[in-house]
């Protein structure tokens, strides 16, 4: 397919930059060939793992081999009001609360600039949800420029927390999207981001969207053929602009709907792409994302929790490092903070499940066995007192694990209830995080200066009162601003 139909590439900067190596373009004029050598030697030159590092510059997240790492769902533009049960569009303090909530997450690796606030305009919007994931976390971040102006941009509020260029290179705390559009086809703002994105040294996920039944193969070898072919050419792009680049292997495929004229990522047929494509990948050693975890219900009810579960323990089987998803509903169009800290114990649960399989003073299994006849119970013996807290996952009090009588004492609370009460026990316990004033003013003046009308800047809600416990955090996780003493 890259070599005898080739690939549309329409950014006018990368285009010539692969037909400056030696690409050539079809007897048409329109798409570029890539030859299989080509192909074969940007595997080889692309990195096998990729390391994140958070804000302060420690590393946070080794992304390769089976590592599974789970990250809220990217590309909404409407929330599911936990408070009333509306879903309307997004505003700043709705974004805010987002990152507050997912920051203390132990299940959610990172963040993810997970949707777009219409409170400002919308060629900074992608700062803007930088932004207050930089202000509010210390956790690197999945996100992505809108337009072909927004990767500079974004990459110079980055680096106002590493020394200098060089250091942002060595300790990338972000991924960014490059979305394949289909048609073996890249777009003028994937490919200006993917240059940007490669001359600043931010890693980058290929994402192409692929549609089983409209515009890839209805049939699963067919599509992942296809979807691997519009990888492996945004992977050979930014090899040929920088060799070693970092790169994930990444999708979001979707099977379309026949009655409905829907394309929903968690059909069936679309996790089974997920899990062939990233077969693939293992194959040639790269790292990789995914689309999964996620649900195309309205609601967090029984198919968002049937969706979502079945997904997240196919990616972890999978061993998918970066998997999008969590949070994330409606074709992945509404952000719910209820079904985010919902799924953040279904991730524990699949996180759980690939523990290493191995004796634990348990074979021979005799000695239990007699202990077990002896005392007629378990519950007390030394070998249950040792393992039971490393063996047994408890779910958070989302899930119910209580019996009917417990249940209704406690007030009969619905899984609405239980989420609602804890997403906001967990806003009520965020730890804030201290910026550097003059690094704060600096990103607030890198996003207006984007801004085509003289307004301000939205409001940022206040973080809760700092528990006593948590004195001295934003003091001992500071970084000096670049060019400070």
């Amino acid at each position: 397919i890259l070599s005898e139909i080739g690939v549309e590439v329409r950014g006018p900067l990368l285009r010539q930059r692969l037909l400056d190596f030696g690409l050539k373009l079809d007897a048409a004029g329109e798409r570029i060939s890539f030859p299989p050598e080509v192909v074969e030697d940007a595997i080889a030159t692309a990195p096998r793992a990729i390391t994140l590092y958070n804000r302060n510059g420690e590393p946070h997240a080794e992304l390769s081999g089976d590592n599974v790492h789970f990250v809220p769902g990217s590309s909404g533009l409407k929330v599911l009001d936990h408070r009333t049960g509306e879903t309307r569009l997004a505003k700043t303090h709705d974004f805010v609360e987002y990152v507050r909530l997912a920051d203390g997450l132990s299940h959610i690796a990172y963040l993810a600039t997970a949707f777009s606030t219409n409170d400002i305009e919308p060629q900074v919007s992608d700062a803007w949800r930088l932004y207050l994931c930089l202000t509010n976390s210390f956790k690197p971040v999945v996100s992505g420029a809108f337009t072909e102006h927004g990767a500079p941009r974004m990459a110079e509020m980055m680096a106002l927390f590493r020394a200098d260029r060089a250091e942002l290179r060595a300790k990338p705390m972000s991924i960014f999207t490059i979305t394949a559009t289909g048609l073996f086809r890249y777009s003028e703002d994937s490919c200006q981001n993917l240059v940007d994105c490669i001359e600043w040294g931010i890693p980058i996920e290929v994402v192409p969207v692929t549609l089983m039944g409209l515009i890839a193969p209805v049939t699963l070898v067919g599509a992942t053929v296809s979807h691997v072919a519009d990888v492996l050419a945004g992977l050979t792009m930014a090899q040929i602009v920088k060799p070693g680049a970092p790169v994930l292997f990444g999708g979001a495929p979707a099977a379309f709907h026949m009655k409905t004229a829907s394309s929903p990522m968690a059909a069936i047929e679309a996790l089974h792409l997920d899990v062939a494509y990233v077969a693939v990948a293992k194959s040639l050693g790269l790292p990789t994302q995914s689309y999964m975890a996620l649900s195309e219900g309205k609601f967090l009810d029984a198919q968002a929790g049937a969706e979502t579960f079945g997904s997240a323990l196919l990616a972890a089987l999978a061993g998918v490092n970066s998997v999008s998803g969590p949070g994330m509903l409606d074709y992945v169009l509404t952000f719910s903070l209820d079904k985010l800290v919902f799924d953040d114990d279904i991730c524990g649960q699949a996180l759980h499940f690939l523990r290493e399989f191995q004796p634990m003073e348990d074979l021979p299994t005799i000695h239990l066995v007699r202990e077990l006849l002896d005392e007629q119970h378990l519950l007390t013996a030394g070998h249950t007192l040792k393992y039971w807290p490393r063996e047994m996952y408890l779910p958070n009090p989302i899930i119910d694990r209580v019996n009917r009588e417990t249940w209704a004492k406690e007030g009969g609370k619905s899984l609405q209830q239980r989420a609602h009460d804890e997403v906001e026990r967990r806003l009520a316990a965020y730890m804030p995080v201290d910026t550097d004033p003059r690094a704060d003013a600096e990103l607030r003046r890198i996003i207006q200066s984007g801004l085509t009308a003289n307004s301000p800047l939205p409001e940022v809600p206040p973080p809760p009162a700092k528990p006593a416990a948590a004195e001295g955090r934003g003091r001992r996780e500071r970084r000096r601003v670049r060019g400070q003493s």
